[in-house]
């Protein structure tokens, strides 16, 4: 699902716009897990290349990728904010594919402050957990607190279930 809501975005997306996908994975707050990146080049001809080598990209990824140990949903975020920043980008979007369980290894430190003026934070196609379905209110909690965190460092919130409903994403 992620793959075809990665493509349906590269279709929608403009010449100059700039576009990252990175995993959430056991470090997610570094460069590696930054899968494809690209400024799409002023020329449509130009920019449509690089659109086709990014869903290559993507491609190449999920076909080969394996789930991860643990999920660092806040490096991931952060590493979004910094390359939107970088990009001094008008319009700032973050969506996010996953349960919303960050389940960090031994170590990681990610009690920190996220500065999201400016960002909208889409958390897309949230899946349930089986022990959500025993009590709705741990997925319930889970998405409150994403939702109290982004909105507490200035970001704006939006969770898009219904797939069906991305005509207004973007």
């Amino acid at each position: 699902k992620a793959q075809s809501i990665i493509l349906y975005t590269l279709s929608k997306l403009q010449p100059t716009d700039s576009f990252a996908v990175a995993r959430i994975d056991t470090g997610s707050y570094s460069e590696k897990d930054i899968i494809a990146k690209a400024t799409f080049d002023d020329r449509p001809s130009s920019a449509n290349v690089q659109k086709r080598a990014f869903a290559d990209a993507i491609k190449t990824f999920v076909d080969h990728s394996q789930a991860a140990s643990y999920t660092d949903i806040t490096g991931g975020l952060l590493q979004g904010i910094e390359f939107l920043n970088e990009k001094n980008s008008g319009r700032k979007t973050i969506l996010i594919f996953s349960d919303l369980k960050e389940d960090l290894e031994k170590g990681y430190v990610r009690d920190v402050p996220l500065e999201l003026e400016g960002f909208e934070v889409v958390a897309l196609n949230v899946t349930k957990l089986r022990s959500d379905n025993y009590d709705p209110r741990e997925y319930l909690g889970r998405v409150a607190t994403w939702r109290q965190r982004v909105e507490k460092a200035g970001g704006r919130w939006r969770m898009i279930n219904d797939l069906g409903r991305l005509d207004g994403l973007l």
